[in-house]
């Protein structure tokens, strides 16, 4: 019985060991990484400069097109992250406040990503080779039900969130395999697509009195930041269109803009506009937000 014990203490000790070793080696190639997606470029980053930061999902991804802002002499950068949730774009803001980012003007997306205060899973993991090295991604997530595991147990992130940062992903990184996340100034542009549904039912979605909302403008105003807060288009054939109605009465300041491309020509899904779409879509920004 003994031996058996002592079999098993060494085995559990070879394991312990080895996520531990693991641990090290993957964090540490993540942590040398700033281009394979923009998490880690703002995590890796050194001080910037910006007139025009702009956050929120792949509607805010999609739908600003950073070479319109730069040709206006705006340095810009479109740091919307398909899938990502108010949870993961404020914590975007947070990381660029702690890298002591100088930011005039941000633009967030603030429509649909309204109606949850959830993580998303997708985007979240991006977040895990950091999880010790920034203060501010521990304090985001310390109140998510499984950080004590997600924080304490070696190798244990990555084995949850494999699909983002398991052996694949670690491997493309150690190789510097280029992506085009960062391409355009992070701007990623949509074709047509002729097979897309454009047809949406948003009826039950409920806007809230979002706390990662409010953290943007609390963040913004203790920065002296000027905060632009925008709804996006959607296409024609929308169920449940009064939810943006509901958005403006709950949060005033938004702009709405939901409306200002017109015609299913102009997007690639009901939901995303196309190249063509969203160069209207930020002229009419352009035009109302920043010139005067």
């Amino acid at each position: 019985m003994k031996q058996f014990l002592v079999f098993i203490g060494k085995i559990v000790l070879v394991l312990l060991l080895s996520a531990f070793a693991l641990d090290f080696i993957y964090t540490t190639v993540f942590a040398q990484s700033e281009t394979r997606n923009k998490v880690e470029n703002v995590i890796n980053s050194k001080p910037q400069n910006y007139d025009v930061i702009i956050l929120g999902t792949s509607r805010a991804n999609n739908h600003f097109v950073s070479e319109l802002f730069e040709k206006e002499g705006l340095k810009t950068f479109n740091y919307g992250m398909s899938g990502a949730h108010l949870f993961e774009t404020s914590l975007m803001l947070k990381l660029m406040i702690e890298r002591n980012w100088k930011i005039k003007n941000i633009i967030v997306e603030t429509d649909l990503n309204l109606s949850n205060e959830k993580r998303d899973d997708g985007t979240f993991g991006r977040f895990m080779p950091f999880l010790h090295k920034s203060k501010t991604i521990t304090n985001h997530f310390k109140k998510e039900a499984d950080f004590t595991e997600l924080y304490y147990v070696p190798f244990y992130r990555y084995i949850q969130f494999d699909e983002k940062v398991g052996f694949r992903a670690w491997y493309k990184t150690l190789v510097n395999e280029p992506t085009n996340t960062l391409a355009n100034n992070g701007y990623y542009p949509l074709g047509h697509n002729p097979k897309a549904n454009m047809k949406n039912n948003i009826e039950k979605l409920k806007p809230l009195r979002n706390r990662y909302f409010e953290e943007i403008k609390q963040i913004c105003k203790a920065n002296h930041i000027n905060l632009i807060a925008v709804t996006t288009p959607m296409c024609s054939n929308v169920k449940g269109m009064e939810y943006f109605k509901k958005v403006k009465a709950l949060y005033p300041e938004i702009k709405e803009y939901e409306h200002v491309v017109d015609g299913d020509e102009y997007f690639s899904s009901c939901g995303h506009l196309n190249d063509k779409g969203a160069r209207l879509y930020t002229a009419k920004i352009i035009e109302d937000l920043f010139k005067k």
